[in-house]
Formats: structure tokens, C-alpha cells, sequence
């Protein structure tokens, strides 16, 4: 009675966690998807006379049938492989996406002309040509299909361009980019435009450098979400002209060399920049947009997202704003929730499902919500309104600042500098959460600071105050101004405004979001000058307690300042900063969801029930029969919600010592069926056994099977070490059973065991997820395309793995495109083509039958082709 009583307390606890484990075990999955290369020759230029073949990758919708199609545009300096895992998720949605390399980059050719209309916008054209000729793709009329763009920075602004000029694209998802490029490279938040702008000397150098042939493995790509690049095979090396500003167009490159020696915008640079620019084409963006801009972005600030919808938004399209933790200078960067958006958008406006047209919200604005209690993360709020009110708010507080004139100089040559965001720095760290550098130099810098504050006050938007400044020896300097404005007298200032918050003197003064104001103040023949001065746009809540000061710097680090030494005096023309709110933001609460609670609720509920009734023990799922046979399937059927199958009564089985070749085309139906041998998923009908037991979720003859299907998932701040181990203790099972040093014999990675997961290279990853897969030696090893991202040496070191592991009286199933290699690894093969079996047996039975019967060749390759065409 005593051990009985035990039993039933051990099934209890089960159970309890049962609850919360089977939801995840029974979940469905996405089905898999496949990507396609093409090389797509396209004709652009002013004439149409210029050739170029652009990189792309196609992904057909992962549901099959007719579906919308998305174009996803990658970040500068990146290329279609920076956008891999956002279209994979989008073709799990049911999308048929479309990636490419834009023009100059990757592996297209062409040279970078900055998304200007003669140029990219063409070949976006042709791209949505393309796309309407795909039988996957709907269409709304001939040569019309059913398409939206999405994209980043670069990207952001194609989307935008390619809607002004193609009538044919419905909905566009534009993130971190720009209105006018000309006004984000010489911002002037006085007003009066980029012919007096202050050059953004740092980021335009960013730009410059990584207009080059494709980056080297390890370098970062500049964008919103800045990243290691993939390794690519080497090329030629550059010629003078990359070395000299990269594969842009001569006169573009031209314009920028310019540019850089004066500090000054030239007319033929805003002309340039603007042509690129959706200022450009007021009034034809006629379709739903979807703006998704960083809060922490000295480059693309929010302001650019704000022109964007006004302009959008009086053509009476519809439009959203969302400001999100991320940008160009790093921050969360919100993956997952800038995924949900951008699907949601596409969900309403192109798939137009009755269940997204209640999505979304005109404007969202992401908070900070605190730290999760139990993990220590940051918790990101997302506050709604109903209406985007713009960078002026819903409501304006002014708020009285106090201090005298101050005297401050400009230093010889600009240096050092003061800094507010140190340009690429974010990415370079990886996006570090909301990192402050910001840094005023002693004797550069006036400021003015409120009272504490007696209630919090929440500023959403660009704030103002107005500035007086006059030399303080009273004449009027010149301050980079042109010859014609020094002999007239005319001279300016270089100043740069930012809005601080004060918490107290024991802590540092925290500039939101790092962004400044640049501003050039015009200077009368006395020598003195007043502005209205625009801050940049946040938003940020400065608490009780705290103060608000506005500060005026002569130089910053990320921009190009004057390099004659001056003195100035910098006072307030009005004692008070003008502050925007919106009071319709509404921040949901932080607290724990009601089902936080109700779960482990549910669980004592189920577990109290089995203690009280019991629970007859199942009846033995063993067939003593097929105790040796590693696998059996018999009659397998699995369907997609929409009822297509995936995989079609198939029955095949796997002895000892054998390596299986699982092969078939994309939608075959492999990978679904190696997901049902693990447990993930359920067959529809028919069943799996391993060493004669059923497999069902969380069978225990699943300790004897390791296995690898769609793709590595690893913790990526773990070392790779870290990563095998905490897998193997998850297990319950005894180190000394893991084999440890045969897996990392395996994986062949060496010191790169010890660095994080998240600096490997892709064939780096893979190579510890297959050690991980032979962790504990199980007697059945399953493989889905193990030598993604190997290069031939490490492909010929898989293969003699796979064989000397089966060798030992161990069974190896591989699922593989790579037809040679199968040839020379697998004894056995499976074909399937449309969830059927075609064939099954060995391989040199294969070749030799098809030699025999048709003369064909004797490559495996061969004889695949045939038994997919006779089965098409």
C-alpha cells in the first residue's frame, strides 16, 4: 500500500506539469519552407540600357495554393541574406515572399545609386513583374499581383519609393528610413532646411564605407538590427574607385567626396538625396502604410517617420505610426512584436482576414514596463491611441527654465568633441538595451535647468524653446559660412540642443535616447542672432523630483563642426521649454495575465483529481516483435488545416547498421515526417514505432533517438560548451551517459566552444547542433539537411561520421538536397514526392534496376529526377 500510495503521488506531480508541458508538445507546427535562388535580369537607368542581375531568393508559401506575395528589402550594406529569417516566418504565414540583393550589393551586380527612380525603383518594378508571372502567387489582374513591401532603413525607403511610381503594390510596412534623405544627412531644426544644415559627417561616413563589395564574415552590417555578416567566398579585390567610396555610381561618389571636404550641403547633393526621397513624389503614396521607426536613431530620427505619414495621410490612405525600443543606434531592437505588426498590416491589406481588421492601432509607443520578476529582463509596454498626433502632441506644457548667459567656446579644429550617440556603436554592441554615452565637454556647453518637478511629466514629441547667441568679442564669425557671407558680414553659429533629465546630483544628467538638434544661427552685422529651436522628438518620462534642462554644446562627435576656435554667448530668448503630450496614450498594465494564475490553479485541480480517482495504467503500446527494428512506419497520413496532405500513407522501415537517405523535393512531406517520428506532432492516421513502441509525446523509447530538424536553437549569450551541457542536464539523465568528449570530438569547433553561441557563423552552429545530436550516442540518429552551411571539407568529415556511426550497429536517418553526397553516405534511400513513398531500398539495387530498365545514368541524381518526373 505504502509503494502504491507513492505511485499515485508521482502521478500527481506529473500531471501537474503535464498541464503546463502538453500545450507546448501538441502545438502545431508551421509547416517547412524552402527557399528558391534565381539570378533575375533586370533594365534600368535613365535610358533602360543598363543590365544588371540581381541576387534573389524566392519562397513560395508554406500552406501551398494561390497567396499574396510580400517583397522584403534588406538594410545599406546588407544583402538577401540579412532578411533570411523574416521571410521564412512570413512564408509560414501563408505569404509568398520574395528576397533579393539590391543593385551593388551582395552578389548583384550594378552599382548603389540610392534608391534613386531611375535605378532601384525600376528594378522593383521588374521584381513585381517577376513575381506576377509565379503560379503561387495571387493575382488581382493580369500582370497585377496581390503584393506589399516591407523593409528596413534602405529597405524602408524603397518600399516607399517603389509605391510612388508602381500602382500595382497595396500595403507597405517602411521601417527605420527616411522622408527626405537630403534633410537626415544636414538636419537643421531651426527649420530652414538642409542648405543650412549641420553635416551628419560620421553616419554619411558610415554610409560610404559599407557601399562596398559584400562584408567579410565578421563585420557588422550597419541597419537596424546590425549583425555579424555571413562568410561569402572571396572575390576580386576591390578596384580604386571601391576603395574609394565603394560600388556607388561615379557622380554619386562624386557628390559625397564633395561633400565631406566643405562640411556644406551643396545643391546638387539635396537634389540627389531628394530624388531618393518619398519628399520627392508628394501626394503618390496612395496605399495603407505601416511606419515602424526607432526611438533610439541619431540617423533616421522620428521626426522622418512623422513627414512620412503626414504626407501618406493626405492622399487619405490609411496610415499608422508605431515607435519602437530600436533604431540605427541600438536599443531591444522588439524582433518578435515588429514581426506581429508588420504580418498584421499585411494580414488586413492584402490577405484581408476577417480577424485582422481590428489590428493594430494609429498610433504605439513602447514603454519601459520595468523587469520581469522572475527572469530580471526588461518588460516592453506597448501604449496605444487612437489618432497619431504627430510630433507636436495632443496637448503642449510649457515649463519655466532658469540660468544666466553663458559663455562657451568652439575649440581649434572641433576637438574634442562633446557626444550625444556615437554613430553604429549600438549595432557594433549588439544592441545593448538603451547604453548612454552622452558626454558634454567643460567650456562647450550652456545650461538651463527647470525646478524639480512636483508631478511626473510625460513628453511625447519634439519640444521647443528659443536661443540668443552673439560673439563675444562682438564681431561675426564666420563659422564655416562661404567666402560671400564673411565679407558681408553675415557669420553664423554651430550649435547642437539637447533636452536633459536631471534626477539629482549624484547622478549623471540622461539625454533620452541620445539625440541632439543641430542648428545654424544666423548672426546679424552686431554679431548676435535668435532661433526657435525644434528638439528632437521623444518620448520619455521625467519622474517627480527630477529636473528638465536644455543644453547647447558647440560641437558633437557625430557631426562636422567649424574649425576655427570661437567664443560665443548662449542665453535663453524665453525662460521656458515648450513640452508636447498626449494624454490618449494608454499604457496597459504590467501586472501578471489572469491565466499567470489560473494555470497553476488548473494543475492542483487536474492533479487532486488523479489523487482522488487514480488512473488505470495504459495498455502496453510494445510489440515484442519489432524489438530489433530500429523504425517501422506504417500508413502515415498527416494533413495542413486547409486539407492538402503532407504526407500520404507511407509505410517504409529502417534496420540496424543502415544510413537512410530521405529524400524528395520541396513539399515532399520529409520533415513533417520526421517531426511525427519525434513526438512533435501527431499523424492524422497510421503510426511510428522505435524498437517496436509506439511513438507518441513524450514516449520514453524517445531517449533512444537524437535528432536535428529545422535548424539549430541554441541560448545565444551560452558558450557552445555551455549549450551541450545544459541540454544534457535537461535530459535527467547521468553526465557520464552523454559521451561528451565523442559529441565534441564531433563537432570539431575548438576554442570556439568557449565563446558565445551568438558569434558563431551559421556552419559553426550547425556543427554543434549535430554534436548535440549524438549526445548520449542514441541507438536511432535523425538528420534534417545536416550539412547546411558546411563547406567541402567539413561535408567529407560529416560523411565519414554518419558511416563509422552506423558501423557500430547504430541506424542513421538523413534528409539531404545534396544528391552526390547522399550517394556516398547512405546505404539505403527513401523517395517521396508529394507525401507519397515512390520508392525505398538500397542504393545500389536503385541504380542498377533504373540502369537496367531505361539505359540512364548510373548517378543517383539521375535516377531521382526520373522517378520525380514519372511521378509528377
Amino acid at each position: 500500500m505504502k509503494l502504491a500510495g507513492r505511485t499515485t503521488t508521482w502521478v500527481a506531480v506529473v500531471a501537474v506539469l503535464a498541464v503546463g508541458v502538453a500545450a507546448w508538445l501538441l502545438w502545431p507546427s508551421a509547416p517547412p519552407v524552402r527557399a528558391q535562388d534565381h539570378r533575375i535580369e533586370v533594365l534600368d537607368g535613365p535610358r533602360d540600357d543598363q543590365r544588371v542581375t540581381l541576387d534573389a531568393s524566392f519562397f513560395p508559401p508554406a500552406g501551398g495554393g494561390k497567396a499574396p506575395a510580400v517583397l522584403l528589402a534588406h538594410g545599406f550594406g546588407g544583402s538577401k541574406r540579412s532578411v533570411r529569417d523574416a521571410a521564412v516566418r512570413l512564408a509560414q504565414e501563408g505569404y509568398a515572399v520574395l528576397t533579393w540583393s539590391a543593385r551593388g550589393f551582395g552578389r548583384s551586380t550594378g552599382q548603389i545609386a540610392l534608391n534613386s527612380p531611375d535605378y532601384e525603383v525600376k528594378d522593383v518594378r521588374q521584381l513585381v513583374d517577376w513575381v506576377a508571372r509565379r503560379p503561387e502567387v495571387r493575382l488581382d489582374a493580369a500582370g497585377d499581383p496581390r503584393v506589399g513591401i516591407a523593409g528596413g532603413s534602405y529597405g524602408g525607403a524603397i518600399a516607399l519609393m517603389a509605391a510612388a511610381h508602381d500602382g500595382r503594390i497595396d500595403a507597405i510596412v517602411p521601417q527605420v528610413t527616411w522622408y527626405d534623405l537630403a534633410d537626415a544627412l544636414f538636419p537643421d531644426a531651426t527649420g530652414q532646411g538642409p542648405a543650412n544644415g549641420v553635416f551628419k559627417r560620421m553616419w554619411a561616413g558610415l554610409f560610404f564605407s559599407r557601399g562596398g563589395p559584400a562584408p567579410e564574415a565578421g563585420q557588422a552590417v550597419p541597419g537596424p538590427a546590425a549583425r555579424p555578416a555571413p562568410a561569402l567566398p572571396a572575390g576580386p579585390p576591390p578596384t580604386a574607385q571601391e576603395v574609394r567610396c565603394g560600388r556607388f555610381l561615379p557622380e554619386i561618389c562624386d557628390m559625397y567626396q564633395q561633400v565631406a571636404e566643405s562640411g556644406r550641403a551643396t545643391q546638387t547633393a539635396i537634389d540627389t538625396l531628394r530624388r531618393s526621397s518619398p519628399i520627392s513624389v508628394p501626394g503618390k503614396i496612395k496605399i495603407p502604410t505601416l511606419l515602424l521607426q526607432g526611438q533610439r536613431d541619431s540617423l533616421f530620427p522620428l521626426g522622418q517617420a512623422d513627414a512620412n505619414a503626414r504626407a501618406v495621410a493626405a492622399t487619405g490612405a490609411p496610415v499608422a505610426v508605431a515607435w519602437f525600443d530600436g533604431g540605427h543606434d541600438g536599443g531591444d531592437g522588439e524582433v518578435d512584436w515588429l514581426h506581429e505588426q508588420t504580418l498584421g498590416w499585411f494580414d488586413r491589406y492584402l490577405s484581408e482576414s476577417a480577424g485582422a481588421q481590428a489590428a493594430g492601432s494609429p498610433f504605439t509607443v513602447t514603454r519601459d514596463g520595468g523587469r520581469d520578476p522572475g527572469t530580471r529582463r526588461p518588460v516592453q509596454l506597448h501604449a496605444t491611441a487612437d489618432a497619431y498626433p504627430g510630433l507636436s502632441g495632443s496637448g503642449r506644457t510649457s515649463v519655466p527654465l532658469s540660468g544666466p548667459e553663458q559663455r562657451v567656446a568652439n575649440p581649434p579644429g572641433g576637438s574634442p568633441a562633446s557626444i550625444s550617440a556615437v554613430p553604429g556603436f549600438g549595432g557594433l554592441t549588439g544592441g545593448v538595451g538603451n547604453l548612454s554615452v552622452s558626454v558634454d565637454m567643460a567650456g562647450q556647453s550652456a545650461g538651463f535647468d527647470s525646478a524639480p518637478l512636483t508631478a511626473p511629466l510625460q513628453v511625447t514629441g519634439s519640444s521647443t524653446v528659443r536661443v540668443k547667441v552673439a560673439s563675444e568679442d562682438g564681431e561675426s564669425p564666420g563659422g564655416g559660412a562661404d567666402q560671400e557671407g564673411r565679407q558681408a558680414g553675415r557669420g553664423e553659429v554651430t550649435l547642437f540642443a539637447k533636452l536633459y533629465d536631471v534626477a539629482g546630483d549624484a547622478q549623471a544628467p540622461l539625454l533620452p535616447e541620445g539625440l541632439a538638434a543641430p542648428i545654424r544661427i544666423p548672426l546679424s552685422e552686431g554679431g548676435t542672432g535668435e532661433a526657435t529651436v525644434t528638439l528632437p522628438a521623444i518620448d520619455h518620462r521625467f519622474d517627480v523630483g527630477h529636473r528638465l534642462r536644455v543644453a547647447f554644446t558647440t560641437t558633437d562627435l557625430g557631426y562636422s563642426t567649424p574649425a576655427a576656435p570661437a567664443v560665443y554667448r548662449v542665453g535663453l530668448a524665453e525662460p521656458s521649454v515648450t513640452v508636447p503630450t498626449d494624454t490618449a496614450l494608454r499604457t496597459p498594465s504590467a501586472a501578471p495575465a489572469w491565466w499567470t494564475w489560473a494555470l497553476p490553479l488548473a494543475s492542483l485541480v487536474v492533479a487532486a483529481a488523479l489523487l482522488l480517482t487514480g488512473r488505470r495504467r495504459g495498455r502496453d503500446e510494445h510489440d515484442p516483435a519489432l524489438a530489433a527494428v530500429p523504425l517501422r512506419i506504417s500508413g502515415l497520413t498527416k494533413a495542413y488545416s486547409n486539407g492538402e496532405l503532407a504526407v500520404n500513407d507511407l509505410s517504409f522501415t529502417v534496420e540496424h547498421g543502415q544510413v537512410l537517405g530521405l529524400l524528395g523535393p520541396n513539399g515532399a512531406g520529409k520533415t513533417t515526417t520526421m517531426r511525427m517520428l519525434m513526438g512533435l506532432i501527431h499523424p492524422d492516421a497510421g503510426e511510428i514505432r522505435i524498437f517496436g513502441h509506439r511513438v507518441v509525446p513524450g514516449a520514453p523509447v524517445l531517449s533512444r533517438l537524437g535528432s536535428f530538424v529545422e535548424g539549430p536553437g541554441f541560448l545565444p549569450h551560452l558558450t557552445g560548451r555551455a549549450n551541450l551541457e545544459l541540454y544534457w542536464k535537461a535530459t535527467g539523465r547521468p553526465a557520464e551517459d552523454a559521451h561528451f568528449a565523442e559529441a565534441l570530438e564531433i563537432a570539431g569547433l575548438g576554442g570556439a566552444l568557449e565563446r558565445a553561441v551568438r558569434t558563431y557563423s551559421q556552419g559553426m552552429r550547425q556543427r554543434l547542433a549535430i554534436a548535440q545530436a549524438m549526445l548520449g550516442l542514441p541507438d536511432l540518429l535523425v538528420l534534417d539537411e545536416p550539412t547546411n552551411g558546411l563547406d567541402p571539407p567539413q561535408i567529407r568529415e560529416m560523411r565519414e561520421v554518419l558511416i563509422a556511426y552506423a558501423a557500430r550497429g547504430r541506424t542513421v536517418i538523413v534528409s539531404s538536397h545534396l544528391l552526390a553526397e547522399v550517394e556516398q553516405t547512405c546505404s539505403h534511400v527513401v523517395v517521396m514526392h508529394r507525401g507519397r513513398l515512390i520508392t525505398a531500398g538500397p542504393v545500389g539495387d536503385l541504380l542498377r534496376s533504373r540502369t537496367t530498365s531505361n539505359g540512364s545514368g548510373t548517378r543517383l541524381e539521375d535516377v531521382f529526377l526520373d522517378l520525380i518526373g514519372e511521378n509528377a
